[in-house]
């Protein structure tokens, strides 16, 4: 049995990542991938969305909070967040066998209803 908090918090969860994506669909990026999980049983996690905008495949994590807290949404991607979407990407470009001439990482966070897209975060 899942508790209510829990499915509160994927709920919010998934609703930033369609609004995510509809912000970006909206700024001309292709959506390539959600949620993805490596197939490499080393690499854990999952990738919120893996999008293309002119040369770059964007890797972006999305956080999402009922309102602000100290340092707002974006600052739940820490420096173990961030080398783990690191991790994930790589495994993503192996499995994808995609040529690709940059690589960025962003990060959408939404703040109550407030949505910052913070390019190339870290």
């Amino acid at each position: 049995m899942v508790a209510r908090s829990d499915q509160s918090k994927r709920a919010r969860g998934r609703w930033g990542e369609d609004r995510a994506c509809r912000q970006l669909r909206r700024a001309g990026y292709e959506i390539l991938d959600r949620n993805w999980r490596s197939p490499e049983r080393s690499v854990l996690g999952e990738l919120d969305i893996v999008a293309a905008t002119g040369d770059a495949v964007v890797f972006c994590e999305v956080k999402a909070r009922r309102q602000s807290s100290f340092g707002g949404a974006a600052s739940a991607v820490d420096v173990r967040k961030q080398k783990q979407i690191r991790r994930l990407a790589e495994s993503w470009l192996r499995s994808n066998e995609r040529v690709v001439d940059r690589v960025r990482f962003d990060v959408i966070a939404i703040d109550g209803v407030r949505l910052e897209h913070l390019v190339s975060a870290f």
